[in-house]
């Protein structure tokens, strides 16, 4: 991997466009609406919140070529999060132009660092096969447990 060469920086509110042409190249074949309306004004509430939320970017060139997403959510305690709260990381993407530079690790170490300054217990993701490495290598372990979802 070579040396990161973009800047990282928080997201602000101007960011959106950029943000949501990014996320949008998480989703194959994705329709543009509503869900895009919906993350623009998700965006719009929690990008104010840094105890609710995390959004680094690497920016090379003067676009952002790189960006994660940590969301805290609250739980009841338990065992193996005795605090109940859990940053959930998602939304981890580099443009292909831009890969291989460290960007993801960069992004992730970002995110865990803030989960730490918010006191959460744990970060939590959900990784495609491509993913398992970089978050393998950054320590994150595969659970036993499942994960469901039920579509309303």
């Amino acid at each position: 991997m070579t040396t990161t060469t973009g800047r990282l920086r928080t997201a602000t509110l101007r960011d959106h466009a950029e943000l949501l042409a990014l996320w949008t190249l998480l989703f194959d074949d994705a329709p543009p609406e509503p869900w895009r309306t919906h993350a623009a004004a998700w965006f719009a509430r929690f990008v104010g919140s840094p105890g609710e939320a995390r959004f680094p970017v690497i920016e090379s060139g003067g676009a952002i070529v790189a960006t994660a997403i940590g969301t805290l959510e609250l739980g009841v305690p338990n065992p193996f999060c005795a605090k109940g709260r859990t940053v959930r990381l998602a939304n981890v993407i580099t443009l292909p132009g831009h890969r291989g530079r460290g960007y993801g690790t960069t992004l992730v170490r970002d995110v865990v660092d803030w989960a730490r300054s918010i006191d959460a217990d744990r970060v939590d993701l959900s990784a495609t096969p491509e993913g398992h490495r970089l978050y393998a290598g950054l320590g994150f372990t595969v659970t036993s447990a499942p994960r469901m979802k039920f579509m309303l």
